[in-house]
């Protein structure tokens, strides 16, 4: 067997492992969507803005998913007056901590890599949603 045969054999070996579990966690994500109204986020912050980024960015990690749902979400956080610090950490978070899919990542890439990545990406959210809200009073 050549390396083409054998790259494509082990390509459809890891295929066949991991859709199982890529499926089962864009259904839990979907249900996860759907089942929280959008009424709840306005409530649910407070309106300080260290608190909130750090609420924003927990929601986000854990009902994540592409960039383009986040943008859509954000405007729809805004219109029910939660703050834009919370929606920027919300919406970093969203794509980039990933609570759902740490399961198929740890599986893939490891469990420290998936680790270490996740918490750094959340500490980031939290860090960055504060300097865009700060940066954006100066201008």
């Amino acid at each position: 067997m050549n390396n083409y045969n054998l790259a494509v054999k082990n390509t459809y070996n890891n295929l066949k492992n991991t859709l199982p579990i890529l499926l089962a966690i864009i259904l839990l994500i979907s249900f996860i969507i759907s089942a929280i109204p959008a009424s709840f986020y306005g409530k649910f912050f407070t309106g300080n803005s260290i608190i909130d980024s750090f609420l924003g960015a927990i929601i986000g990690s854990i009902a994540a998913g592409n960039p383009v749902n986040s943008y859509v979400i954000g405007i729809e956080l805004l219109k029910q007056n939660v703050g834009l610090v919370a929606v920027v950490a919300f919406m970093i978070s969203w794509v980039t901590v990933g609570v759902i899919q740490f399961p198929a990542e740890a599986l893939l890439l490891g469990k420290r890599f998936a680790l270490v990545r996740n918490i750094f990406s959340f500490i980031s959210a939290i860090i960055i949603s504060i300097l865009t809200v700060l940066i954006l009073q100066f201008l």
